[in-house]
């Protein structure tokens, strides 16, 4: 079985870190960068893996999702594009509200 080594392992337990993440969360208002929805995850435009002199620069932090943050991490370690396009198109389609029907009988 392969492992994902977690070049970022260190620098998300130090102490730095997690002042630097609330900087991140609270300078994109607590919202994903790619899609706007509400994010948790703060995570590094540039990885620590090939740029680890960036990992306490807060210009190469973002917030994100957890959906967009996975696609970007599968993306970065060779597993994959996004999701069939088709797909994307369900998810958006599944979001758009419904038109109200009127009662005609009233």
């Amino acid at each position: 079985m392969n492992r994902y080594h977690r070049y970022s392992a260190a620098v998300l337990k130090s102490r730095r870190w997690k002042a630097l993440r609330l900087q991140a969360l609270r300078r994109d208002g607590w919202r994903c960068v790619k899609c706007g929805e509400p994010g948790r995850e703060v995570d590094h435009i540039k990885p620590v893996r090939t740029h680890p002199e960036l990992s306490f620069e807060l210009s190469n932090l973002q917030t994100l999702d957890g959906r967009c943050h996975s696609r970007k991490t599968r993306i970065e370690i060779g597993l994959g594009e996004a999701p069939d396009p088709r797909r994307e198109d369900w998810r958006a389609l599944l979001k758009t509200p419904l038109p109200l029907e009127r009662n005609c009988n009233a």
